[in-house]
């Protein structure tokens, strides 16, 4: 009987560099899978009736899956990193502490202010990709990351063009466009790993 096993991670030559491929693929997850399944049972005539736990179910597990790999992966890259290498890395951990605690705060108060009760429902999620977006970029100039980079880019546009599409059409927007990234974006870092061992 044959047993499937994980490649094992590269052994990657530049402290600090970050293996992103599990952190991207629990991330396409949940935008797959959570958003997907949002979207497949909201709206006027939505194509599934699933229970309502279940697509926040999906994202919050995909969610967690990828900020434990990445986490892992960016704890694994700080191994024998010189005290400048360290510092960014921490620095870059503590910007998404601070990233979702001022959308939690922007959140609230335009909820407050404008007393659209459903209005979290919109902003969360195009919230969010817009936050690691801008983040991913940062840590892509930090890490001189291109992959990063660029799907940091694309996260933080389609997530801001999926504002007007209003629900469910910014759920599709965010499962196809925002895991489809991931996909390409978990080949191409396979890639770049393979040229930096």
């Amino acid at each position: 009987m044959t047993t499937l096993a994980l490649p094992a991670a590269p052994a990657v030559t530049r402290v600090g560099d970050v293996d992103n491929r599990a952190a991207y693929a629990g991330f396409g997850s949940a935008y797959v899978l959570g958003h997907g399944a949002t979207a497949v049972s909201r709206g006027d005539d939505p194509l599934f009736a699933l229970p309502g736990w279940l697509p926040p179910a999906l994202l919050v597990a995909g969610l967690a899956a990828g900020t434990v790999f990445s986490t892992l992966g960016a704890t694994r890259a700080q191994r024998g990193a010189d005290k400048r290498t360290a510092l960014i890395g921490q620095l870059l951990g503590l910007s998404w502490i601070t990233g979702f605690a001022a959308l939690f705060l922007a959140i609230t108060g335009l909820t407050t202010i404008s007393g659209a009760a459903d209005l979290p429902t919109v902003l969360w999620p195009t919230g969010s990709g817009l936050v690691v977006g801008l983040l991913y970029i940062a840590e892509g100039v930090a890490r001189r990351n291109l992959v990063h980079y660029a799907l940091g880019s694309w996260l933080a546009l389609i997530s801001t063009i999926a504002l007007v599409a209003g629900t469910p059409g910014l759920f599709w927007i965010l499962a196809i466009a925002g895991g489809g990234a991931y996909a390409l974006a978990l080949v191409l870092e396979r890639r770049r790993l393979a040229h930096i061992r």
